[in-house]
């Protein structure tokens, strides 16, 4: 149903998750982070709600073991539940309950978590989090979309995946990328892939006018002077 990857930028601080399942809308429901606190997922059966309660916990100290071992404690359908997270000092963390769907599979490594559920193979979180960590040189949102891209081809899931997302938070409360595909009849991660191709160039130029417009570059819109 669903294969994810939590990381952590350990040069910029940066904290980002890349996501893709078979059904609609995955960026609506699933991937969470916040900047200067760390990066989670949730999914299989999924409950929105464990995602900002882990942040909160990894705001207030909790590192991501202890955030996950306290939302998962005694909470009512958590076996139904598959979290990730990963905290401000790099360490990763992660819950599959008893109920989660099909072949499932996590690779916690430093900086990073993958795990997915309905796999055609349980080592593809490995293969995710392998690239994630041979990547380092790039840009966090790349390293996540090209671990993305490194668990559709060892495998992916048993049937179609049709939605994808990708974020990545850094210093600012709202996202430096916030990119989703929430419905693709074909291959929703060579969507997103474009998407990204298409951003990136403009991603600086977005977060200086949030920051100071007098010294960002003109909109080039019709009507900019």
């Amino acid at each position: 149903m669903t294969f994810s990857i939590a990381g952590r930028c350990a040069r910029s601080g940066a904290f980002g998750v890349a996501i893709t399942t078979s059904s609609i809308a995955v960026g609506a429901r699933c991937p969470h982070a916040r900047a200067g606190v760390g990066a989670v997922s949730t999914q299989n059966v999924t409950d929105p709600n464990l995602g900002p309660m882990l942040l909160d916990l990894m705001a207030q100290g909790s590192s991501a073991r202890d955030a996950i071992d306290s939302v998962t404690r005694d909470r009512p359908f958590i076996d139904y539940r598959q979290l990730t997270a990963v905290d401000r000092s790099g360490n990763s963390a992660s819950w599959s309950g008893s109920q989660i769907l099909g072949t499932h599979g996590v690779s916690e490594q430093r900086d990073c978590v993958a795990a997915g559920n309905l796999l055609k193979s349980a080592a593809l979180p490995k293969a995710m989090t392998d690239t994630f960590a041979a990547n380092a040189d790039r840009h966090l949102a790349e390293r996540l979309l090209r671990s993305l891209e490194a668990g559709l081809a060892s495998g992916g899931e048993e049937g179609p995946v049709h939605s994808a997302a990708l974020i990545v938070h850094h210093e600012q409360a709202f996202p430096l990328v916030n990119l989703r595909v929430d419905w693709d009849d074909d291959d929703p991660i060579r969507v997103l892939r474009k998407l990204w191709e298409d951003y990136r160039p403009q991603m600086g130029a977005y977060l200086q006018r949030a920051i100071d417009p007098t010294k960002a570059p003109s909109y080039g819109v019709p009507g900019d002077p």
